[in-house]
């Protein structure tokens, strides 16, 4: 369905609560925004797309996605340029990402009228909330999740659909020190890693847990297998520079297929850099560090964009690479990225969706 066809009402909020928001001191993900797009599906389609105030939903105690994890989500971010117009970046990769998600967890596609359109009335509705502030952004959460109230091991046969959104500001505010993870496993191959799927973060604050409680910010996974090669870090996917070259892990049924990792990557090799997509094992990356040729490591994602790696600990060392200041190609990246999602830059792959007013 094209997306003028959809008529999507609005109920607005009488009075905004932007007054609580103190544009120069955004926590993430502690305030949201005025407004909420929400879906349902029942027999057999989706019914009854409707923006609403931000608020809470009632629930019944045997709501299936509580009992059995058919809850699936995105994160999207949108930007101001300097006119003030919103700028969201690679939204239908969000939404193709959202279904490939919805298909491994036995969910109904959400169609793309529903999506987009609905995302935009809500921007639209809720602009004021995009903070013009360098390095802030209106954070977005679309999500989906089984109704049914039903205590049985089926796929539901009703769900939800929402998206809301609220401004934030960095993820990390330092570079990051993490370790491997020697014996947990976040995703086996064949399993739901690929698919952003509830369950596999709550399956991970455990192990991150007890690194955090060791001084470490974040866990790197190995695979499921033998613990030898390198998969993701939290919730990025993991990047490396070893000796001029820009080396990941490639995607698979146990990794997620990043979207800021894709652009990442895509932007490497507009700049002329040697890009690897390769299994990257422990062993490696201790044999350049210890040679001196590990000269960058960071993490991929839509919250954290790129997030620094200062220290990676593995069998009781840690590995300390060069100070940020002095990376070039993660900060050369960086740069370049957000000067695209911000319309300071070209965009020459068309990732930049302009929110009509």
């Amino acid at each position: 369905m094209s997306l003028d066809l959809l008529t999507i009402p609005a109920e607005c909020v009488t009075e905004s609560r932007i007054s609580e928001l103190d544009i120069n001191n955004i926590e993430f993900g502690k305030i949201f925004s005025d407004h909420m797009l929400v879906a349902d599906y029942k027999d057999g389609a989706w019914q009854n797309p409707q923006i609403l105030p931000y608020g809470n939903m009632s629930l019944s105690p045997a709501t299936s996605a509580l009992h059995y994890g058919q809850a699936i989500f995105e994160g999207m971010k949108a930007y101001k340029d300097a006119n003030g117009d919103i700028l969201l970046f690679r939204p239908l990769d969000n939404f193709r990402r959202l279904n490939v998600s919805a298909e491994r967890m036995c969910m109904p596609a959400i169609t793309e009228d529903i999506f987009m359109q609905g995302l935009e009335q809500l921007l639209r509705l809720d602009a004021a909330w995009v903070p013009p502030t360098a390095g802030c952004a209106l954070y977005i959460r679309p999500f989906m999740f089984a109704t049914d109230d039903f205590i049985g091991v089926r796929p539901s046969s009703s769900y939800r659909f929402t998206i809301f959104s609220c401004p934030v500001g960095a993820y990390y505010g330092q570079a990051l020190k993490v370790a491997i993870e020697p014996s947990f496993v976040r995703s086996a191959e064949g399993g739901a890693g690929y698919a952003k799927a509830a369950g596999n973060y709550g399956a991970a604050l455990l192990p991150a847990k007890k690194m955090q409680e060791k001084g470490y910010h974040q866990l790197i996974w190995t695979d499921a297998k033998e613990h030898k090669y390198i998969e993701e870090s939290g919730t990025m996917n993991l990047m490396f520079v070893i000796d001029g070259k820009l080396i990941t892990p490639p995607v698979s049924t146990t990794i997620l297929a990043g979207i800021t990792r894709d652009s990442v990557l895509t932007l490497a090799r507009d700049l002329g850099y040697t890009v690897e997509e390769r299994k990257v094992s422990v062993d490696e990356l201790v044999e350049a560090h210890k040679a001196g040729k590990l000269q960058e490591a960071f993490g991929t994602g839509t919250a954290a964009t790129i997030a620094h790696i200062a220290t990676i600990h593995y069998n009781d060392m840690d590995l300390d690479l060069p100070a940020v200041e002095d990376r070039e190609i993660s900060n050369r990246i960086s740069t370049e990225l957000d000067k695209i999602k911000t319309g300071q830059a070209p965009d020459p792959h068309n990732w930049v969706h302009r929110v009509s007013q």
